[in-house]
């Protein structure tokens, strides 16, 4: 196990940076099928092709997700990932050719860095070309390269955010990973203590945090306008139906709630992507017996899903690099929240 959701069999990722313009993507391939689902909680989310997710749409499976940087911008990057798998005649089958199906989802980074350089084909093909199984890069790489977290007050007293991952074993074998990349408007918990470990600060060369669910409710801040947007993916072993997957992106989306605050503001584009990569092959003992067994079991899969993009969130914040231009955790040095 690499406690990350290449953890689950059928699952690689694969990052492409540009630490000049402080943007980048991150890949996370299902070559061979996945049934895919998708929870969009935010009312700013930038998105292509997520019809393809839903219940009742033709398509059965996806091949991939893009996660971009470069708001709108960075959707151009899926037309690399597309013409990677179709290289390899994966897709959908069409008879004249391979169709790749890649839902994606951006965040806003331009604020950070070079605004006038977004992913495009060529770093979605380089991010596939990366992209493998085991150990998985964290904090400010891929789409996690330009995240800012903490900007109630503007990003200059923001803080990095970043890209984490993680996974789980339920008590009967089934394996759950997750990969998140944190963007907030709000700050990011402990989930444990409570405690901000990263976010707003007290002042444009401050390292105190202060909690912005406090200021924004004196009526202070909210100057986070273009600079937001959280994206996750949660994956599992299990073989699930498009019901079902669906309803695992919306449960485990309940873990970004426990870690960011506030959550799910005006400013946010919140996506949820889940995937079941484990169709083709026989079910673990756990989740035979049909669909009532397995809605029963989906409990647990959303309860520990949320319960790691909780971990995920703050690995993303901790591993994060703020190229000397906003601190990251890494530089607070025992600073305290107020």
């Amino acid at each position: 196990m690499f406690n990350a959701i290449t953890d689950v069999e059928g699952i690689s990722v694969g990052h492409a940076s540009d630490l000049a313009a402080l943007t980048g993507c991150t890949v996370i391939l299902c070559e061979d099928g996945a049934v895919g689902g998708a929870e969009v909680r935010g009312i700013a989310a930038g998105t292509r092709q997520l019809d393809a997710l839903g219940v009742m749409h033709l398509v059965g499976e996806v091949h991939g997700i893009l996660l971009a940087g470069g708001s709108g911008f960075g959707l151009d990057a899926v037309g690399g990932v597309m013409r990677y798998l179709e290289e390899k005649r994966k897709g959908l089958n069409v008879g004249i050719a391979h169709v790749p199906i890649v839902p994606s989802a951006i965040i806003f980074d331009l604020g950070l860095g070079d605004f006038k350089v977004r992913p495009d084909k060529q770093m979605g093909y380089q991010a596939c070309l990366n992209a493998a199984g085991g150990l998985v890069a964290e904090g400010s790489i891929g789409v996690g390269t330009g995240a800012s977290v903490g900007k109630a007050f503007g990003i200059g007293r923001a803080m990095k955010g970043g890209l984490g991952t993680c996974s789980g074993i339920l008590s009967n074998g089934v394996v759950v990973g997750v990969l998140v990349v944190v963007n907030a408007f709000g700050d990011v918990k402990d989930c444990k203590t409570g405690q901000i470990i990263a976010g707003a600060r007290d002042s444009k060369h401050g390292l105190r945090l202060i909690d912005s669910a406090k200021q924004v409710k004196k009526g202070l801040g909210s100057r986070g306008f273009g600079f937001c947007t959280n994206l996750g993916v949660v994956a599992t072993n299990v073989s699930l139906g498009k019901p079902e997957v669906n309803q695992l992106a919306r449960m485990a989306y309940n873990g970004l709630v426990k870690v960011i605050s506030p959550a799910q503001t005006i400013f946010d584009g919140d996506v949820m992507f889940a995937l079941s990569p484990a169709r083709h092959r026989p079910e673990p003992k756990a989740m035979a017996g049909g669909y009532g067994k397995a809605r029963a079991d989906l409990n647990a899969l959303g309860s520990l899903a949320a319960d790691l993009l909780c971990e995920a969130a703050q690995r993303a914040v901790k591993e994060a690099d703020g190229f000397g231009i906003i601190p990251a955790y890494k530089d607070l040095k025992g600073k305290s929240d107020g």
